[in-house]
């Protein structure tokens, strides 16, 4: 994907759509977030050049594109973490379909199944939401809706504290139509 800078008349125009949004349920925060900056590219990896003997040297596997990271109040993670979502070594401990239902009732099956993993301690729940809308879609359009609602219900949840980030899911998880929810491990009082 080429990456390319805006014009100062989309500047202008994008500052106009952001200050005419207003959330509808503002939520206080005790502490100030960074502002997101926008997913940079990942760096080449280093070439080495060519030896004249011995073995020759091995090219490094190409990298996969860095997960998408979805804003939570305190994203916890390290980056071992965000490089074993991109090799698809993470294997949720449990799964929740929300794909199909209305924001209503997938709200409150949301609130029960964190509810359920952190009760038996899991540290990743597949959440399955179904993919967003296409970007050339006409809008108005009704996909997506639950997508675009996990992120905001799980910050003002009741399980919030418990959740240390939201991450896109693997493609052979769901890709864009999953997310991972990644918990806070508990630590056993000794």
């Amino acid at each position: 994907m080429v990456r390319r800078r805006l014009d100062a008349e989309e500047i202008a125009l994008w500052a106009r759509v952001k200050a005419s949004v207003h959330p509808l349920h503002p939520v206080r925060r005790k502490t100030a977030e960074p502002p997101l900056l926008p997913p940079q590219p990942l760096p080449d990896p280093p070439v080495t050049p060519p030896r004249a003997k011995g073995r020759t040297p091995t090219i490094p596997p190409a990298r996969a594109t860095a997960p998408v990271q979805i804003p939570l109040a305190a994203t916890t993670l390290d980056g071992g973490w965000d490089r074993r979502i991109v090799r698809g070594a993470v294997q949720p401990d449990a799964t929740l379909d929300l794909h199909g239902h209305t924001l209503r009732s997938a709200h409150a099956m949301l609130d029960a199944g964190l509810e359920r993993s952190i009760a038996r301690g899991d540290r990743v729940l597949l959440l399955i939401t179904g993919k967003p809308p296409r970007p050339e879609s006409e809008r108005p359009h009704a996909r997506g809706a639950i997508r675009a609602a996990v992120a905001d219900w799980i910050a003002a949840s009741r399980h919030a504290s418990n959740v240390a980030a939201l991450r896109n899911a693997h493609p052979r998880h769901g890709g864009n139509g999953a997310l991972y929810v990644i918990f806070r491990r508990t630590r056993s009082k000794h």
